[in-house]
Parts: C-alpha cells; sequence; structure tokens
C-alpha cells in the first residue's frame, strides 16, 4: 500500500490532480479531518493517534499494525510504537495486532487518541523457538521442543534458572536439594536414564555448551542473572537434541539472554525486597512437653530450668534485596542489551548468606548492503560469594538438644556445656567461605555469501575461577586448635564452531539445510592447602594463614588434580517443507570424544521426524473452531558421556604398605609399591538412548484453547558401569565397561493446556493453563541382582545402604528390610523373605521409588484493567522418601537420653525404650505434594494519568508470595528434598538427612522504565 503524507494546504492540489486524471484514488494519513473520496461519495473522516506498547514490560512496539474493524484501511507504528491513522466517522472498532503478541479489539468511542497495551501470546504457534543452531517458528518445528518466553517465568527470589521453569513444562522435573540460598538444583527431562553418568541435561547459553562442572561448591549455574533471560527452550525427544549427539541423552535446555531492538531504546530498573521464614517446623516437643515425656521412658531428666526452642535459636527472618539496571535499543545497524544486578540474599539459617553481582552487554551489528555481514556479541561477568556455617551439624543439634538447656547464661552470652554443643557456637567459631568469578562470552559473525547461503562462526569461552575457604578457629572452651583448608578451582571451557545454512524458498517447496564442524576443550583444575593449631587472637586465619603452627605434611599434606576433556564434532541438518504442510526434519552429529577408548572415539547420532499440519488442509483451513492441528512423530539416538575423565586409561597408585611393598633388606623403610588402581579398557563408548515420540499440537477458539499431548519411550542402553572382574586373577579389583544388555527405560505421556480470554470492553482477560507427566521407569538386564546406593547417616547406620537399582524396578527403587510391628518384647520385627530363620539383607524388598510417576501444575492469572493477579501450583505423587533424620534422631532410646525428638518416637506405646531403628521401610514415607510455588498480585499505574509519560514509560508495583504452603503427609522439613548420599558415584534419590529446611518468603517489587 503506498502512503502519501499531506500537508493541509496541498490538499486542494491533490484533489485538482484527482479530478483531472480521473484514475488516481489516494489513501494516507492526515493531521486533521478532511473529505477523501470512497467509491464515488464523499464521507467525513477522523484522524487516531496513539501508541502500542507490551503490557508487561512497558516495552513500545514498533511496525505493529493497527487497523479499522470491517474497512481495509490499516497503518503500522513507527520505531517509537506510534500510530496515527485516518478513519470513517462512523468506525467504532480499532484491530491492532503484532506478531507473538495476542489481537486486541479496542473501542474508539469518539476518542481521538488511544494508547493500546498488547498481552504476549505466549501460545501463539508463529512465535520464534531456538533449537540446535539455529531457530524456527513454533509452528514448523517437528520435535518435541517446549518454550518458555520470561513473561511466564515463577516470580520469587530465584537463583538459578531451573528455578524459573518449576512446574511450566511437562516432563520436566526440577527439585531442590535443600533449602539453602545457591544449593544445587536438580532437573531431569523424562527421567533419568544413567548409572553412573547422572542426568543432568547439557546446557547451552546463547550457543554456548556449558560444562556442568561445579567451580567450588553451589549450583552451576547460579552465575545466570534470572534477569537477563528472556527465553528457556527445552529440547525433550531425541529427535531434536541429536544435534547435540553425545550430549543430548538427558535432553537439551537453551538459554537465551535479552537483546535490544532498532528504535525501541529503554532503561529499566527493578528493585525487591524479600522477607523469608521457616516454613515448616519439625513438631519438637517443647520444654514443657519433654519434662513430662523422659520420665516416662524410664529416663533420669536432666533439667536445667530452660524453655528453648532450638531450632528457633538457629534460624531468622531472612532479608533479600534484588536490584537490576538494564539499557537497550538500538538503531538499524546496531542493537544493544546492557545489565547490572545485584543480589544480596540471607539463609533462614543464622550466618547463611549468598551474594552475586552480575553484569551483561549483547550486541548486534551489521554491515554491508542488505545486511550482509552480521556480528553478535555476549558477554556475561559474575562474582558470586556464598557463606555458609557447618548447616548439617547446626541442624542436628537444634533438633536434638534438650530443650530445658538455656541458650545463653546469666550474663547474655552463649551457654557452654560439657554434654551438649550449643549450636550457636559454630556461628562465631566455623566458617565456610566461597567465592567465584566467572565470564561466559562469544562472538558469532555470520556472512551472507550469496542468497540463501550464510556462514557462521562462532568463539565462545567460559572461564572459571573459585577460592573455597573452610575454616574451624581456635577456641578455649569448647577446646580446639583450629585449622584452615583453602581450595582453589579453575575451569576453562573454550569453543570454536563453523557452519553454513542454506535456505531455498520456493512457491511449494521450502528448503532448509546446515553442516558444520565444532571443537570444545574443558579443563579443570584443582589445588588444595591445609594448617593446623591456630592461636586464639582476634586474627581471622583466613587472613594470615602464617599463624598456624602445624605444618606436618601427615595432617597438611596439598592436593591436587587436573584433567582436560576435548569433543570434535560434525554436524548437520536437513528441514523441508511442502505446501506448508507437509514436514520433514533430520539431524547428524558425528562427535569424538576424549574420555572414550582408543577404539571407540566416535559416536554417531542420528534422528528424523515428520510433521503434518493438518488444520491448514482444504477440509480444515478457515475452520472457525479449529486454528491450528499439528502431528508430530520422530525418533532418534543419542548419547550420554558424563563419566570421569581418564576411565578408559590404566590408574596406577605408589603407596607404602604391606600390601605393596616388599623389604629389600632386613632393616630399614619398606620402599614404595606401585600396584594396578584401574585397568585400561580402549573399548569404552558412549551410553546410547533411542527415543520414540508422537505429538500432537492444537489451537481451538481462535487460539483462545491451545495445547499439545507427546507420547514417548526412551530407552538407555550400553549402560556405563565400574564392575568387577569375571577372572578373579586380576592386577585390579574393578573396570569400566559398557554393560551391553542392561537398558533403563522411561516412557510416558505429557500434555500441555493453555486457556486465554480477553475482554475488551471491561478490561478484564484472564488464562488458565497446566500440565501433567504420565512416566514409567524400568531397570532391565542389569548384572547385578541390586547395584547399591544411598549411604545412610546416624549412629548405628554407618555403611547401611537407602537405595538400589534393581532389574524390574525404577531407579531410585527404595531397597529395604521390610518392616512389620513389634514383638511381645517390643522389638521391631521385619519379613523374612526366604524362610531361613535370619532376616538379612537377602531379605531385602523393593519398597517403591524416590521418583514420581505423576508429575503437574497448573497456573492462572486475571487482569482488570491495570491490575493482575497471577498463582503458580505445582505437585507430583506416586514418590517415596526415606527419612534418614528420623531414622537416625527420632526413637525411644534417644529421648529416655535426654534427646530431644518428635512425637514420631513414641508414636507406639507396645515399642521396647530399648528398640534399635536400623534402616527399613519404617522409616520410609509417602512424597506426594502439592505446592503453592508463588502467587504475584500487581499494579500498573497509568503513567500518562501521573502525568510523567514524558519520563516514565511504565511503572510497576506488585507483591510475591513464595512457597506459602504445601500440602502433604511428608512430616520433614519439606517433601521435595534429595540429600546427596551417593555411594561410589552411583546416585542415590529420595533421602532426606538434617537437609536445609525450605522457606516461605513474601517479595516487594517496583518495576520502571523509562
Amino acid at each position: 500500500m503506498n502512503k502519501f503524507y499531506l500537508k493541509k494546504h496541498y490538499l486542494p492540489l491533490v484533489l485538482a490532480s484527482v479530478v483531472c486524471c480521473c484514475s488516481l484514488s489516494t489513501t494516507g494519513h492526515a493531521r486533521a479531518a478532511g473529505l477523501v473520496h470512497e467509491k464515488g461519495s464523499a464521507k467525513v473522516q477522523q484522524t487516531i493517534t496513539g501508541t502500542v506498547k507490551d503490557a508487561t514490560t512497558g516495552e513500545l512496539l514498533a511496525g505493529a499494525t493497527v487497523g479499522v474493524k470491517g474497512v481495509a484501511r490499516t497503518t503500522s507504528t513507527d520505531v517509537k510504537g506510534a500510530f496515527s491513522l485516518v478513519a470513517p466517522d462512523d468506525a467504532s472498532v480499532l484491530v491492532v495486532s503484532f506478531i507473538g503478541y495476542v489481537t486486541q479489539e479496542v473501542l474508539i468511542a469518539g476518542k481521538t487518541r488511544i494508547d493500546v497495551s498488547l498481552q504476549p501470546a505466549t501460545t501463539d504457534l508463529t512465535q520464534v523457538v531456538v533449537v540446535g543452531y539455529g531457530t524456527q517458528a513454533k509452528k514448523d518445528v517437528t520435535g518435541a521442543v517446549k518454550s518458555l518466553k520470561s513473561e511466564a517465568f515463577n516470580k520469587g527470589i530465584i537463583n538459578a534458572p531451573q528455578e524459573l521453569l518449576q512446574g511450566k513444562m511437562a516432563g520436566v522435573n526440577v527439585t531442590s536439594v535443600s533449602g539453602e540460598p545457591g544449593g544445587m538444583l536438580g532437573i531431569t527431562v523424562r527421567g533419568p536414564g544413567g548409572v553412573r553418568t547422572g542426568s543432568t541435561p547439557l546446557f547451552v547459553v546463547d550457543g554456548l555448551p556449558l560444562d556442568n562442572s561445579s567451580t567450588g561448591g553451589g549450583d552451576p549455574l547460579n552465575f545466570i542473572n534470572p534477569q537477563d533471560i528472556e527465553s528457556i527452550d527445552v529440547l525433550k525427544d531425541a529427535s531434536a537434541t541429536a544435534i547435540y549427539g553425545s550430549r543430548g541423552a538427558n535432553g537439551v535446555i537453551l538459554i537465551t539472554t535479552r537483546k535490544g531492538k532498532a528504535g525501541a531504546s529503554s532503561l529499566q530498573f527493578s528493585a525487591s525486597a524479600g522477607f523469608s521464614s521457616l516454613a515448616r517446623a519439625l513438631p519438637l516437643f517443647t520444654a514443657s512437653e519433654f519434662r513430662a515425656e523422659v520420665p516416662k521412658l524410664g529416663g533420669t531428666l536432666d533439667d536445667k530450668g530452660g524453655d528453648t526452642d532450638w531450632q528457633k535459636e538457629v534460624t531468622r527472618t531472612a532479608f533479600t534485596q534484588n536490584y537490576n539496571l538494564a539499557l537497550s535499543g538500538g538503531a538499524n545497524k546496531l542493537t544493544y542489551y546492557a545489565s547490572f544486578g545485584m543480589q544480596r540474599q540471607e539463609g533462614i539459617i543464622k550466618d547463611n548468606e549468598m551474594n552475586r553481582y552480575s553484569g551483561r552487554f549483547n550486541a548486534t551489528q551489521k554491515f554491508w548492503d542488505n545486511d550482509r555481514l552480521v556480528v553478535e556479541v555476549n558477554l556475561g561477568v559474575s562474582n558470586t560469594k556464598n557463606e555458609r556455617p557447618p548447616i548439617s551439624t547446626i541442624i542436628g543439634d537444634a533438633i536434638g538438644n534438650n530443650p530445658t538447656y538455656p541458650a545463653y547464661d546469666a550474663n547474655g552470652q552463649q551457654a557452654r556445656y560439657e554434654n551438649m554443643n550449643n549450636p550457636l557456637m559454630y556461628f562465631d567459631l566455623d566458617d565456610d567461605i566461597t567465592t567465584i568469578n566467572r565470564v561466559t562470552g562469544n562472538i558469532s559473525p555470520s556472512l551472507r555469501i550469496i542468497k540463501g547461503l550464510v556462514y557462521k562462526l562462532n568463539f565462545g569461552i567460559d572461564n572459571a575461577t573459585g577460592t573455597r575457604d573452610i575454616v574451624n578457629k581456635p577456641s578455649a572452651v569448647p577446646q580446639r586448635d583450629g585449622r584452615l583448608e583453602t581450595w582453589h578451582n579453575y575451569n576453562r571451557n573454550s569453543l570454536i564452531e563453523n557452519y553454513l545454512t542454506y535456505t531455498y524458498d520456493q512457491g511449494l517447496h521450502n528448503l532448509s539445510a546446515m553442516a558444520g564442524h565444532s571443537y570444545q576443550k574443558i579443563f579443570v583444575q584443582g589445588r588444595n592447602t591445609s594448617i593446623n593449631k591456630f592461636p586464639i587472637s582476634p586474627v581471622d586465619p583466613i587472613y594470615n594463614p602464617g599463624l598456624g603452627q602445624e605444618l606436618t605434611l601427615a595432617n597438611n599434606r596439598p592436593g591436587g588434580y587436573a584433567f582436560i576433556n576435548e569433543l570434535q564434532s560434525f554436524f548437520g541438518r536437513v528441514t523441508y517443507q511442502y505446501a506448508d504442510r507437509y514436514l520433514v526434519t533430520a539431524n547428524f552429529r558425528a562427535d569424538g570424544s576424549s574420555k572414550f577408548g582408543a577404539n571407540n572415539k566416535y559416536g554417531f547420532f542420528p534422528s528424523f521426524s515428520l510433521g503434518w499440519k493438518i488444520s491448514e488442509e482444504n477440509f480444515l483451513k478457515g475452520s472457525s473452531s479449529i486454528s491450528s492441528l499439528k502431528l508430530r512423530a520422530g525418533w532418534g539416538q543419542t548419547g550420554n558421556q558424563e563419566i570421569p575423565s581418564k576411565i578408559t586409561q590404566a590408574l596406577f597408585t605408589s603407596t607404602v604398605s604391606g600390601s605393596t611393598s616388599y623389604p629389600l633388606y632386613g632393616t630399614g623403610p619398606y620402599p614404595a609399591g606401585t600396584v594396578y588402581s584401574r585397568l585400561a579398557n580402549p573399548d569404552i563408548q558412549w551410553e546410547i538412548s533411542k527415543q520414540t515420540n508422537i505429538g500432537l499440537d492444537f489451537g481451538f477458539m481462535r487460539g483462545a484453547l491451545s495445547g499439545s499431548v507427546d507420547v514417548f519411550n526412551k530407552i538407555s542402553s550400553n549402560i556405563l558401569l565400574e564392575v568387577i572382574p569375571a577372572d578373579p586373577v586380576q592386577p585390579a579389583g574393578t573396570f569400566w565397561t559398557n554393560v551391553k544388555d542392561m537398558t533403563i527405560t522411561n516412557k510416558g505421556v505429557e500434555l500441555d493446556l493453555e486457556y486465554r480470554q480477553h475482554f475488551t470492553a471491561s478490561g478484564l482477560g484472564f488464562n488458565l493453563g497446566g500440565n501433567i507427566t504420565y512416566m514409567n521407569n524400568e531397570v532391565k538386564k542389569s548384572p547385578y541382582s541390586v547395584i547399591p546406593s544411598g549411604s545412610a547417616s546416624g549412629s548405628g547406620l554407618t555403611s547401611a545402604t537407602i537405595n538400589g537399582y534393581i532389574n524390574g524396578e525404577p531407579i531410585g527403587t527404595f531397597y529395604l528390610k521390610e518392616w512389620t510391628g513389634f514383638d511381645n518384647n517390643g522389638l521391631s520385627t521385619y519379613a523374612d523373605l526366604d524362610k531361613d530363620g535370619i532376616v538379612s539383607d537377602k531379605d531385602r524388598v523393593a519398597a517403591g521409588t524416590a521418583l514420581p510417576n505423576v508429575l503437574y501444575s497448573f497456573h492462572g492469572s486475571v487482569n482488570y484493567k491495570n491490575f493482575d493477579l497471577t498463582a503458580n501450583f505445582n505437585g507430583v505423587s506416586g514418590n517415596k522418601i526415606y527419612d534418614n533424620t528420623a531414622n537416625a534422631s527420632f526413637y525411644k532410646l534417644k529421648l529416655s537420653k535426654n534427646v530431644n525428638t518428635t512425637p514420631e518416637a513414641i508414636a507406639y506405646p507396645e515399642e521396647s525404650v530399648n528398640n534399635s531403628a536400623p534402616v527399613s521401610t519404617r522409616y520410609l514415607k509417602d512424597g506426594a505434594y502439592l505446592r503453592l510455588n508463588n502467587v504475584t498480585l500487581g499494579y500498573n499505574f497509568n503513567t500518562t494519568a501521573l502525568g510523567i509519560k514524558n519520563w516514565v514509560n511504565s511503572l510497576r508495583l506488585s507483591v510475591t508470595g513464595q512457597n506459602l504452603f504445601v500440602a502433604t503427609k511428608y512430616d520433614g522439613y519439606d517433601p521435595e528434598v534429595n540429600t546427596d548420599r551417593t555411594i561410589n558415584g552411583i546416585s542415590s534419590y529420595g533421602i532426606d538427612f538434617m537437609s536445609y529446611p525450605k522457606a516461605k518468603s513474601v517479595i516487594f517489587s517496583l518495576n520502571v522504565s523509562f
């Protein structure tokens, strides 16, 4: 459409030209009402001006379409989001649309200026999603790919990107190991598939694949400021993840940070303050209850006259503050995004705090005619410091200490006792301080060689250094010498990729082909030193290690490690569309890894998938009830290489002992002896995961109701294990190998639903949505009757195991003696399954699994004019938790000896006070829960009405409640728990032992856009 912008005094000249030519009709904008010929008749016109912006961020939208309903007349917003449209005087409704946003109809009602706020259409199939080495329109994706935009992220106190996803995607299970700030987060995509290889997916940030190694502690993704993330895309099935080959078996999570937009300069500031407190305290006996219960068990009450809630003494109302400043914008050739963030988060246990400072700069520069050369730069820096006391020790004392012992003496000082530790002393005497500096960045120039052919280079670096100081200060009471242990960690991850992409779009045929090469090198190093026996002084050992007096190597031998992993890859993808209805995608990757044997350096990982846009067929096209309908099917093969380095090589150990040394002379010291610790195996290769997926994407009622359903079957084989040699005459007790016949299967069904509705006239809108996953996991053809994992802790429980990998059962199965009650003497009885008259490990049973077989979440939001309310719930069922804390602490004998417990210890009157508490199903509990993850109430101020529109584009206040309640039968601190009790590298699941309790929080936030 041609547009002529006319000044008022030029209008007669134009009209004269129209009369003379009798053939020219003009359309356009005018600054005031006038006459326009339309089908030979004159109609009175009106000029409507205004702006279009993002309702969530306040960002002005350039290129939005504004039209008059029922009239073929439209215009577009300029680079400042402004529009001016000439409409008939009787026009009543404007229609405003923009790709990725919900189309909105606005009543004119005699107004000449209308400002429109569009809601993001997160379910719109036209949105762009990130896939490996490129992007695709969601409507063209044939694999199981789920995208989450920033406006749909979880709200609250967020430390790592995984928390943004929790409960938001079917098939993705996020669990926090504990409630500690910066603590590890577990995440699986469609279930775990390995024994020694872990289940963590591959994370790719702006095209840079990360190494999952932790640099000094905490979650390895804590360095990313969640405020800088634009979107998170999850590749779930093998047809989508095969492009990442040997690292795609556990799924791939692609994180895209924010970018600037041309002509939309913006300065955004956000600040929040949060208050957190203990969500659920353990129901320990109060002092009065303790005084009553101890004598009932025949114990001699040790009463110091106090009334102390030790849980309350070691916890606090924690304060969190978060500040973020972001600048973005640009012109046609250059766009940029720059940000600075600061988060200071106190833990609810005293003396525990995590501080993070982060900065980011992303820029895109275009060169030459038609933007033939485009250079993208992404740079992120962060400094993270985590201070923590000895958490498990403090929690153990807090739940076990005699409540009649005062926490403070008559002088208000910490009370000191000979027979009991006051946990408050640890806050003064012990520190564990980790400081991590991390820089990630990549530069990606792309050159259009000829029409349709683009070459791209991606060079990236991820450099991290970490220092961890573990300090035990000297003390007279209790008497101890003091110790300083220091770890220095260094990780460097470098990447260089080159690839070509060719696209051909002609009529019915659309073809895209991509091929490339990648080389990645990861260097990890760690060094540690220690020193003992510090004098009592005001100088912290961290600041002067030279004060240490014991320099002997016996207790202070330095240590260290280092390894290099290299990965060379060749990859490619072909996508083809016919008539915008029939879709084909094929991926291939060949990976060569230094982790594997000389005979199996390379692995090959193909995949293919098909799609059919049923809604584009003639029998459905234009249907008012079905707006989109797409059938997908795919198959692929991926790998898993997350194993220790160098295991293909022989390992020797030199020691001096009676079993490794031989006396060369009758007197004198033994010489060092060298023995095999590990045999070489040049045949080791990747674990292989094959996955089949069938899916259906749909949209009904003009997109108001949308969703997807997927059925998947993932089989992992070639399982990597450290096994015992079949030949008993071997120089080493174990070696690594692939167990050819062993498999781990994950299969299930995923369902996502979303319903959106907006009533323009009333200003009311709402959406409801949710997802549910049914999933089963099974181990088959293991060479062992059980592979033990999950070491128990506590007095009398050392060396006991809790989990087991068992044929016919899921990963995370609890393999335990079956507790059947008490005998006549009040002692525990257990099922004698083999009927040999002796209850032993042979009588253990598979008693359930820590893996839930149902994951679900639901959310809803409602907005009325400037107010909005959003709530997110998530839950799991079908899983168990082993309460190792109760097993080690809450039984009658403890209580009779003046150690506090919960009422669980006296739940059975018939139980003897001398009954032991070994590992058994007695302490296996239901782990299902439903949690209100977060709820937010917000208000968007009308800056025009406030008279500050020229300075402030948007102003928003909100309050968020996080983890306000959880419905569960589990009586520990929280059912979402997974204490790491790994045995020899074999993962454990669902064990709770002295876990850091979860917090409930209220956060007040301010967002301003200039």
